[in-house]
């Protein structure tokens, strides 16, 4: 998210738009988006130059070929369209150069008939005078670039700034939250990855990392690495610029020729069925669809309106057996009344496999929305094999649950903390947090090892009669922690509750259920 200085500058840089004649702030939010792609490839390529000037090599496929852009009049050589280059010229001549020359240039760039070229064929520059290009360009500047999806960032600060981003339900996941639910799901080199709701692609980028860091060997072998750019990652989303971004981003990060469509995920034109092997996603939930707009067999599976409803059952219908998915949603799915949610909830539990709910605090999405959400994991098999729902319940993330969503101590996350924020909770035992609860592994790991019944191996730390562990106790978490039972069915949705306390210790909070089975719950 941005903050400090960062956001200083983005400001300067939106009101100098303003100032300049530009008022519509989707207009805004592309503008800058091209420029600091364009800053970004030529900072690319400058790498490039000193890696192959260290080794004495030619450059490895260089961002700015060699050769002039074109064979008319007035062509210009590459290296004139580099940022470090045309922002040296006089105002008049740099703007000819960015209008006339990179603009062109930067709708060829991806390979012929790729995603990239489908989505930037669109693209136009739009700024309209050199005196504002100047100003932008110079504010631009001061911006860093390095190790941040900064086009992302920008996009997700924008939208405080539109009135649609709560309606339309468009707001971008945290990176923290993104990076759990990717170690969690532990992509593979022979993935099939979908996102079909893919935003500024923040969920296939923290996938692409991952695979980078923890599977080099994609590099050695030639039918892995085409894979890897091209297939493996897919997303959709209905929105142009949305869809610009993420094709920008996934380039910038290494993928040559991701799938990045613009479309209606739950139109009739819906990405195939039982093709992809991992679902990423945090799908919108605070739309509104009509029924004419939803494909038919979606509203054969379960009728109603809810996006959150049909992005599950697609997303369910997407995968093949055996694939996984890591989905937020809103809490009403878990609990919702309706027919609607019954259903959905019944198709989770009795014909695939739910393997863990995630309960995230409810300002995770703040300033967008601070409505309760979950992370659903879950498996498709179509014959069932839910047994025991692992349960957890994170009351802080790293970050205040405010507006301003500013790092903090208090951390319940297993492995991931945002940029920035100390977490003593992650890497110290309970032992050693004011317990005397003996060490037990790292949640990640035992939820990655789920495959085994869980309640058969439950540590004390996790029975009724042990007290809870200590919990920082910041302003934002202040207040004791209810002792109430509250029962789910994971089919209906009713709750009971209980009061009744423990001899020795509050009961948990939580547990699930199905119509096969009930497990303990784990608290944080």
């Amino acid at each position: 998210m941005v903050t400090g200085p960062l956001k200083g500058q983005v400001d300067r840089v939106w009101d100098a738009f303003w100032s300049g004649g530009i008022a519509n702030p989707v207009e805004v939010i592309e503008q800058i988006t091209y420029l600091l792609f364009i800053k970004r490839l030529d900072e690319l390529h400058t790498k490039k130059e000193l890696k192959a000037a260290r080794f004495g090599d030619p450059i490895e496929d260089p961002v700015f070929p060699e050769g002039f852009d074109s064979d008319l009049a007035g062509r210009r050589p590459y290296s004139d369209l580099r940022w470090s280059v045309f922002t040296n010229y006089s105002p008049s001549e740099m703007f000819e150069v960015v209008s006339d020359h990179v603009f062109p240039w930067l709708r060829r760039l991806g390979a012929e008939g790729s995603s990239y070229a489908r989505n930037m064929k669109d693209a136009r520059f739009t700024i309209p005078t050199p005196a504002l290009l100047t100003k932008v360009v110079d504010l631009l500047a001061e911006i860093p670039m390095e190790d941040r999806d900064t086009k992302g960032d920008i996009y997700e600060y924008m939208l405080m700034k539109l009135s649609t981003s709560g309606t339309n339900g468009q707001f971008r996941t945290a990176r923290h939250i993104i990076k759990l639910m990717v170690e969690l799901q532990q992509p593979r080199p022979d993935d099939l990855i979908i996102d079909p709701a893919v935003g500024t692609a923040g969920f296939l980028v923290a996938a692409e990392e991952h695979l980078r860091e923890q599977h080099p060997e994609i590099w050695t072998d030639a039918a892995t690495r085409a894979h890897f750019n091209g297939p493996m990652f897919t997303g959709y989303d209905s929105d142009a610029a949305m869809a610009r971004i993420a094709s920008m981003n996934m380039l910038l990060h290494g993928v040559e020729n991701p799938t990045i469509e613009r479309a209606d995920s739950l139109s009739e034109g819906h990405p195939g069925l039982d093709q992809y092997t991992l679902v990423l996603a945090n799908p919108p939930f605070a739309g509104s669809l009509d029924d004419e707009t939803v494909s038919k067999d979606l509203q054969k599976v379960v009728k109603t309106r809810k996006t959150e409803l049909l992005f599950l059952v697609l997303m369910i219908r997407m995968l093949r057996n055996g694939g996984r998915a890591a989905v937020i949603v809103p809490e009403g799915v878990l609990f919702g009344s309706s027919n609607a949610h019954k259903a959905v909830r019944k198709m989770l539990v009795d014909d695939h496999k739910l393997d863990a709910v995630i309960k995230l605090p409810s300002g995770t999405f703040k300033p967008y929305t601070g409505v309760s959400t979950a992370i659903l994991l879950f498996t498709k098999t179509s014959s069932g094999g839910t047994d025991h729902v692992w349960f957890y319940d994170v009351r802080a993330d790293g970050m205040t649950l405010d507006d301003k969503r500013t790092p903090i101590e208090a951390n319940d996350l297993p492995t991931s903390s945002p940029a920035g924020a100390p977490c003593a909770t992650q890497a110290r035992p309970l032992s050693e947090r004011g317990t005397s609860q003996t060490k037990r592994p790292p949640r990640t790991r035992r939820l990655r090892e789920r495959g085994t019944s869980e309640t058969k191996r439950l540590h004390p730390a996790q029975t009724a009669s042990t007290p809870a562990p200590a919990r920082p106790s910041p302003s934002s978490f202040r207040g004791r922690r209810s002792s109430t039972t509250a029962t789910t069915s994971a089919s209906t949705g009713t709750r009971r509750s209980s009061s009744r306390r423990s001899s020795t210790g509050p009961r948990p909070r939580f547990s699930t259920s199905s119509t096969r089975s009930r497990s303990r719950s784990r608290t944080a």
